[in-house]
Formats: structure tokens, C-alpha cells, sequence
């Protein structure tokens, strides 16, 4: 059973996926434990900015699939309370009440790029591989992928990643403006922290100036929630018709 790790560094929150076995996919449990989480960040006035991280030289492979059974009911009612611990607290990361930085090593696969997309900020690896995927293996993209990826890296990236299964390295995240920059593997986590402690110096402030950030300059066209929930009767149509997990 993987977990979710929160530790401090200063005025800087971290949270880490642990679940290697998987390289670091997540469980509907561990979306629920990675949710609660962050309400302990945002309880906490203390703590000024967050980074967001995973075990073992890896970042996130998206949902747990062991859990996945081909054909199910993606409308059933577990099913879907399931797929919403996972996507919902994605979101939970992205509507954290401090600055986020995504340090991203190894590998962002499926909807583990939702995860690095719902940060303000990422630091990269050169060589990490940014694979959303989700057509390559039968399934229509969610979580409100379109609308975070474009955002982001705009709608060229979003098309060539979203629909035409693009793989990115870090160096070519940072070209499309997907991340701020690329690093050393080894580099990644110090320059996140670094960055992370500049706004973690004052928290008051920088809870209010993140708040200004995210309003001004938040997704354009469908908001992040509808384009969740527009999306998700596609992906469970798409999840039903499979035949392999």
C-alpha cells in the first residue's frame, strides 16, 4: 500500500507519493490521503509554499491500474467515487492555499501529468519522460486535462501531448513552456526546495499573492471543475470499451 509523506523544510511544505512498486501511482486511498494532506498545509499558516515530489527518482504514473477491471461500469457508484478520490485530489493540490512547485524526475505518465499541470511552478530533470498517453492505451483524457495542459504549455503542446501522445523531455518541457527549467536529475529536488523557500518566507503574503495569481491568470475558456466533470462521461465510455487493463 503506497502512502503520501509530508515533511517540512523551513517554511516549505513536502509531499511525497510513495508507492514504487507502481512507480508511484495512486490508489483511490492514497488520493484521499494526498486531499487530506493538503488541508493540513492549509491549516498550517506557518508553511509559505509546497513541493510536490515522488519516491524513488520517480514523479507519478497517473491512477493505480491493478485496480482497473476491463468492461467495468466506469458509472457504477465505486467506480466512480473511486476515480474521483484520484482526480479530486489533484485538484486539492492545485487549489492549495500556498505557491506549488512540481519537482518532477523519472517519469509523469497519464494522469500524473495532471498532477505536475495542477502546480504554479515546475522544475524539471533534462531527461524526465512526460507522457499524458491517454488515447495510446484506449482512453479519453481526465481530470480536466485539456483545459490544465493548455494553460499551461498552450493549445499546440496540448494537442501534440493530449491527442497525438507526444512524449516530452524535460529540456522540451521548458522549450514549450511546460516547466520553468531543466536541471540534473540530482539538481531537481534542491532547486525546487530553493525556489519553494523564497515565497515560504512569508507566508501571509505569499497565501494572498498566489490567491491574485491563480484568479488573474487561471484557465481560460471552461474552468477547471466543468472541464473535469465534461470530460469524465467520455473517459468512463472509453474505460468500458476496453479490452485489455
Amino acid at each position: 500500500m503506497g502512502t503520501i509523506e509530508l515533511s517540512r523544510e523551513g517554511g516549505v511544505a513536502v509531499l511525497t507519493i510513495d508507492s514504487p512498486e507502481v512507480k508511484n501511482a495512486l490508489t483511490p486511498e492514497m488520493g484521499a490521503e494526498l486531499a487530506a494532506r493538503c488541508d493540513e498545509i492549509d491549516g498550517d499558516l506557518s508553511i509559505g509554499a509546497a513541493v510536490i515530489r515522488g519516491a524513488g527518482g520517480t514523479f507519478c504514473s497517473g491512477a493505480d491500474r491493478r485496480r482497473w477491471v476491463v468492461g467495468a461500469d466506469q458509472a457504477e457508484d465505486v467506480s466512480y467515487r473511486e476515480t474521483s478520490l484520484i482526480y479530486g485530489a489533484f485538484m486539492r493540490v492545485g487549489t492549495l492555499a500556498v505557491p506549488t512547485i512540481a519537482a518532477v524526475r523519472g517519469a509523469a505518465v497519464g494522469a500524473g501529468t495532471n498532477l505536475l499541470l495542477a502546480t504554479d511552478l515546475r522544475v524539471m530533470a533534462k531527461n524526465a519522460r512526460i507522457m499524458a498517453g491517454f488515447l495510446r492505451i484506449g482512453v479519453h483524457p481526465g481530470g480536466g486535462f485539456f483545459t490544465i495542459a493548455n494553460r499551461t504549455a498552450g493549445r499546440e503542446a496540448t494537442a501534440a501531448m493530449g491527442l497525438f501522445s507526444e512524449e516530452l523531455n524535460g529540456t522540451r518541457a521548458v522549450e514549450i513552456g511546460l516547466a520553468w527549467c531543466a536541471v540534473e536529475d540530482d539538481e531537481v529536488d534542491s532547486v525546487a526546495l530553493e525556489l519553494a523557500s523564497r515565497p515560504a518566507a512569508d507566508p501571509a503574503l505569499a497565501r494572498e499573492a498566489v490567491r491574485s495569481f491563480r484568479t488573474e491568470t487561471g484557465p481560460p475558456g471552461t474552468d477547471w471543475p466543468t472541464a473535469l466533470h465534461f470530460e469524465r462521461a467520455t473517459q468512463m465510455w472509453s474505460q468500458r470499451r476496453r479490452t485489455t487493463a
